[in-house]
């Protein structure tokens, strides 16, 4: 079977033996692009913001997903936000045990309709820590804040966001 072979029905699908001859390249958008410099130049949220629904999107978007608009008004959000919800990891990407367990959350930052996802620290999952919160204090509705990298350190990506802590810290 060759790349060009077309295939109709399911049934006529072949294993191809060997390697592949495929090159893809991920990028994060315009809209990507620039929600991150932001956060890598000023350590910032910048989200899109939706005229015609009244919603603003974090990350932002460059097209309304309820009315596919195109979406051109830049608005400051965060650094704070709200838990929405939150789990405990306990398992790595690669399926092997953490060290130590994580915990994620759905943040909804101040001024956004959507939610980010990112780790919360300065919480302790297995009991309670001098330096933070146990996980019996962590609830949905808890107001949390932005820990940036230093300037120096941030390379355009969402880890340039070390993690969330809890607005009081």
């Amino acid at each position: 079977m060759s790349l060009l072979e077309k295939v109709d029905k399911n049934t006529e699908a072949r294993t191809w033996h060997g390697e592949i001859p495929i090159q893809n390249r991920y990028t994060c958008g315009l809209a990507g692009e620039k929600f991150f410099r932001e956060i890598m130049d000023n350590a910032r949220f910048m989200g899109t913001w939706c005229p015609e629904c009244d919603f603003t999107y974090v990350p932002a978007a460059l097209y309304c997903e309820r009315c596919f608009s195109r979406l051109e008004e830049w608005v400051e959000v965060g650094p704070e936000g709200t838990v929405q919800s939150f789990t405990v990891l306990f398992v790595a990407l690669d399926g092997s045990p953490l060290p130590e367990p994580e915990i994620m959350a759905l943040i909804q930052l101040d001024g956004a309709d959507s939610v980010l996802v990112h780790r919360l620290g300065k919480v302790n999952p297995s009991g309670s820590s001098p330096s933070g919160r146990s996980l019996d204090e962590l609830a949905m509705g808890m107001r949390v804040k932005a820990v940036f990298r230093p300037k120096k350190e941030r390379q355009g990506s969402i880890l340039d966001i070390v993690h969330f802590v809890p607005a009081s810290s």
